[in-house]
């Protein structure tokens, strides 16, 4: 259809209505004149209900004051990734995460738009998490053994030939008789986690709870109600909840990815290790909580520190414990190692009776940078072993994305060199990420829709 046919008010519709958020746009006297679909499912909605409406008539739980959307056109300033929690006009709780936004023509405001997230699942799902997390701990017996307390890793699980590694190991073993915070750094896949499991697992709390949580998988608002808990009334639909640092009280709470945690945040973990009192969100009674923190992160926290995404006095606070964990290629001798290791693990989980690897897979996988480190190690090793028809793993049985061309190949058209390497790079984010597409999005520094799109077209 030619352009000309094109009303431009209509292409900007369909536009927002194709986008995977909440779009809620209002005039600046607060009446509704726009309202997608993904907006009204949110709001557990009826479109009719919304548009043309004012907005404290469709959602009279809001006011003034706790509505985003008529904040903005009354200060004309902008806010970023807010919470929000309201009754729908149904009785329905619903919490979104809001940037709203003032509309400004030729130097007039003309109204604002929000663009919101439902995390009212989100939310529930941790709740839940936590919420059983309480109940094992509940039933936690003083005899429970590793099993019983959550399948937990130990240093004889941590396997090296690297003289490097061994002595980060052995100064591990030291931290596990301290109480002190422990901050651990190294890339993606190297096992931190496993390592903080052991110092967990060897020292005096070994028995009480290892609680575990990454702080780039939540909004901030959720994940402090997690980390602190809510007291009833502190906002709509609050009740009496601990949060993981009661339910990790006397144990140790993990924290991944701390430089992903809002600076504000930070600010409350800060005084919980100078003091260790918490506050629920919403309450006035300060708990007092014996946990040892451990956290990790993914980058040097020198790094963190110079790109303000972590305060200095939380660093120096945890940097009195602080291991750097080597990234598998400058761990050589355990490559094969850890091969043989993963190929009798899936042997077992998949009833098969591979003998090892060819030489010159072993060549390969020695000369390889392992980007995803002991994590794509497995990863690789599991595919292999779903794949291959024979009883010695060789080149042609790797992953597509890790074969290299040989100098005969034909030079393909650069349109479809170009699909390919998009899909061998999409594959790897996927692989080094336990096929999380939120995480994989991140990797590659693309949108999640973006990415869920290539996922369905290309993959």
């Amino acid at each position: 259809m030619p352009s000309e046919f094109f009303n431009t008010s209509e292409v900007l519709e369909a536009i927002l209505e194709t986008i995977d958020e909440g779009i809620h746009v209002i005039d600046p006297k607060g009446q509704t004149i726009f309202y997608n679909g993904v907006a009204a499912n949110h709001d557990g909605m009826k479109r009719s209900e919304v548009l043309g409406k004012p907005l404290l008539e469709a959602f009279p739980s809001l006011n003034h004051k706790s509505s985003t959307l008529l904040r903005v056109i009354k200060s004309e300033k902008p806010i970023y990734n807010y919470s929000q929690s309201y009754v729908n006009a149904h009785g329905r709780i619903i919490e979104t995460l809001n940037t709203t936004l003032p509309i400004y023509v030729d130097g007039f405001m003309i109204g604002a738009i929000e663009i919101a997230k439902d995390y009212s699942s989100l939310k529930q799902l941790s709740e839940r998490l936590a919420d059983l997390e309480s109940s094992l701990k509940t039933i936690k017996s003083p005899e429970r053994k590793t099993p019983a307390n959550g399948g937990l890793y130990s240093f004889t699980e941590i396997l090296t030939n690297d003289t490097g590694f061994k002595g980060v190991i052995s100064q591990g073993k030291k931290a596990a008789r301290s109480s002190s915070s422990v901050l651990v750094y190294g890339e993606s896949g190297v096992g931190k986690e496993l390592f903080v499991q052991s110092i967990h697992q060897d020292s005096s709390r070994g028995k009480e709870p290892f609680i575990a949580q990454n702080c780039a998988a939540l909004p901030e608002s959720l994940l402090e109600s997690l980390l602190f808990g809510t007291s009833k009334g502190s906002y709509t639909g609050a009740v009496e909840r601990q949060g993981l640092f009661e339910l990790a009280n006397g144990g140790t709470l993990f924290l991944d990815e701390l430089q992903s945690m809002p600076i504000d945040l930070q600010a409350k973990l800060l005084r919980v290790l100078e003091d260790g009192f918490i506050r629920r969100i919403g309450g006035t009674k300060s708990v007092h909580v014996d946990v040892r923190i451990m956290a990790a992160m993914n980058i040097d926290p020198k790094k963190a520190v110079s790109e303000n995404r972590l305060r200095p006095d939380l660093f120096y606070r945890l940097n009195v414990l602080s291991y750097e964990l080597p990234p598998l290629r400058e761990r050589i001798d355990d490559i094969e190692l850890l091969s043989e290791h993963f190929i009798t693990i899936f042997n077992s989980k998949l009833r098969l009776s591979i003998k090892g690897m060819d030489e010159k897979t072993k060549v390969f996988f020695q000369k390889y940078h392992w980007p995803g480190n002991v994590r794509e190690l497995k990863h690789t090793i599991e595919f292999m072993m779903n794949h291959t028809e024979n009883d010695v793993l060789n080149l042609e049985d790797l992953p597509q994305f890790l074969k290299k061309p040989t100098p005969s190949e034909k030079i393909l058209p650069l349109r479809e060199a170009m699909i390919e390497m998009e899909t061998k790079l999409i594959t790897e984010a996927l692989l080094q990420t336990n096929g999380n597409v939120f995480q994989a999005s991140k990797l590659l520094q693309i949108p999640r829709q973006t990415l869920q799109y290539k996922i369905k077209k290309h993959i």
